[in-house]
């Protein structure tokens, strides 16, 4: 595949540039796994943290799993009580090239995030390259979400960037499955994949 080198660079934060998972908290909650795999898929799902991700309030979402789940009432309640706990910190082999990308000053940076509007602001507080961004389009403060191809839009136009000048970095395949349609060139970068490699094939280099 042929890449154009862009003028633009976009980053996902969660499973990208900050290590978020659930099982930080839960894992001292329930001490089987099947009870820990159960409440996280089955209860507080990745789809049920989606719609607060797309700007359902966390009181809400928590409502509709504790009448639906009663017996889960003190776990569903943790689940954004203590929702900092399940911060792991910031990537820092990531966040490392990001940092020399903005030393460099070569591109715009910006970021794409699925994130609650109501527990975005512990991320600022505390990840301070956060603030290091042109600017950040968080789904929760806008009450639409990635995949949606609007989101991606959305982007375009607050950013004032062109899709084809852009790349987009995101661990997720359906989000990115999404911006390529929307014209964006992509990096699949799940955990195990290095974003300095990545980078190569857009003539994208840290030196």
């Amino acid at each position: 595949m042929n890449f154009k080198q862009p003028k633009n660079i976009v980053f996902d934060l969660g499973g990208v540039l900050i290590d978020w998972n659930p099982r930080y908290l839960f894992t001292e909650v329930f001490q089987k796994p099947d009870e820990l795999d159960f409440f996280l898929t089955k209860i507080c799902s990745p789809e049920w943290n989606e719609e607060q991700d797309g700007g359902r309030s966390l009181a809400e979402g928590t409502e509709v799993l504790v009448k639906k789940f009663p017996d889960f009432r003190r776990e569903i309640e943790l689940y954004y009580g203590q929702w900092h706990r399940m911060l792991g910190g910031s990537i820092q082999s990531n966040v490392s090239i990001f940092e020399a990308l903005r030393n460099q000053g070569r591109y715009q940076l910006f970021a794409l995030t699925n994130w609650s509007a109501e527990t975005f602001p512990i991320a600022i507080r505390q990840f301070a390259f956060l603030q290091d961004f042109s600017q950040i389009l968080v789904s929760g403060v806008e009450g639409m979400r990635k995949p949606a191809p609007a989101f991606y839009q959305l982007m375009f136009d607050r950013f004032n960037i062109v899709p084809q000048e852009t790349l987009f970095i995101d661990d997720s395949l359906r989000n990115i499955d999404a911006a390529e349609k929307m014209g964006l060139q992509c990096i699949h970068l799940p955990l195990e994949k290095s974003l300095r490699a990545g980078l190569i094939p857009f003539g994208i280099t840290l030196e």
